[in-house]
């Protein structure tokens, strides 16, 4: 039976990451099931990426690859877009998708921002007696709205709950996804004793989306930057610290599962504290000793190597 695969954002992907792709779509036994579809910011990589010897290697290896480069809307398409989302006829609200072109140059998700930023600051209302939305061209032209996404996103979160943005703090610093029983770990102490809070409101706010199995993440990497930038940059490694032995503290002595890469690696941001806080060095240097084992019998070397060196 044939198999689809579909990978978002390899510009993450590490050399071992690339390695096991490969393996598999060169498979002769086997990739004839295989349809692999595998997506990246090109603005995000530089020429010398494991995802360039990946695509020269199937090349070589005989796999047929296709490369489609997915540029930002057209202004007709988003005017198109705008006209839906607006209720309007395209050419009565051209204008405006105009302005937001200018600014976007396209992009969807940095549309819908831009128009939620408008409505917030009240250049585009609904007009009941016209029963339509109206707005002022000029005046969106004049006032000083950013067009950096991040810009947005970060006013938008400075203006929500300490629970909610503690917990958007906590969930860059996990990087894009992780799972909700982790969240439940650090509501039990006294630091982020608000961010099962702070999850129902980042949730309700679209910023985070959950799946069934209770895995979480950020709708767009561009949110969990601007989550990241909340935390100022001479206080990250400090962050990822106390974030790291918080979760150690309630997970001591107990079976967490692949959680222990994600605790570990919170700790080792912050080596500089590890040095200071002596009581919990030997404990630190065990915790990335289980860790590297762990990887070791997954089979991932450069995470195993990582972990054992951190705990020499």
């Amino acid at each position: 039976h044939p198999i689809m695969l579909f990978l978002d954002d390899m510009q993450w992907a590490d050399s071992t990451d690339i390695d096991v792709i490969h393996t598999i779509l060169s498979d002769t036994m086997g990739s004839s099931c295989m349809f692999f579809v595998g997506t990246y910011r090109d603005n995000e990589v530089q020429v010398d990426h494991d995802i360039f010897d990946l695509i020269e290697r199937l090349e070589i290896s005989n796999v047929r690859t296709t490369k489609v480069n997915l540029a930002g809307l057209d202004q007709e398409d988003l005017n198109t877009m705008i006209s839906d989302a607006l209720c309007l006829y395209p050419r009565i609200c051209k204008s405006l998708s105009d302005i937001l072109f200018q600014k976007t140059k396209g992009n969807p998700f940095f549309v819908l921002e831009f128009m939620q930023s408008l409505k917030s600051h009240g250049l585009l209302q609904y007009n009941i007696h016209q029963k339509r939305w109206v707005w002022n061209e000029d005046i969106i032209r004049a006032e000083d709205i950013t067009d950096n996404v991040l810009h947005l996103l970060s006013s938008k979160m400075n203006g929500l709950s300490g629970d909610v943005q503690t917990l958007l703090k906590v969930m860059a610093c996990f990087g894009s996804s992780t799972n909700e029983s982790v969240i439940g770990y650090l509501n039990e102490s006294a630091e982020y004793a608000g961010v099962r809070n702070g999850l129902e409101g980042a949730l309700s706010d679209g910023f985070i989306v959950k799946d069934e199995e209770g895995s979480l993440q950020f709708v767009h990497d561009k949110v969990r930057e601007a989550a990241y930038n909340l935390i100022p940059d001479s206080d990250k490694k400090q962050f990822h610290y106390h974030l790291g032995k918080s979760l150690y503290s309630f997970c001591d002595g107990e079976d967490v599962g692949d959680t222990i890469f994600l605790i570990a690696s919170q700790i080792n941001h912050g080596k500089e504290w590890i040095l200071r806080d002596e009581d919990l060095s030997v404990c630190i240097s065990e915790l990335n000793m289980k860790a590297g084992e762990k990887a070791l019998d997954g089979c991932d070397h450069n995470t195993a190597y990582s972990y054992l060196g951190a705990a020499l």
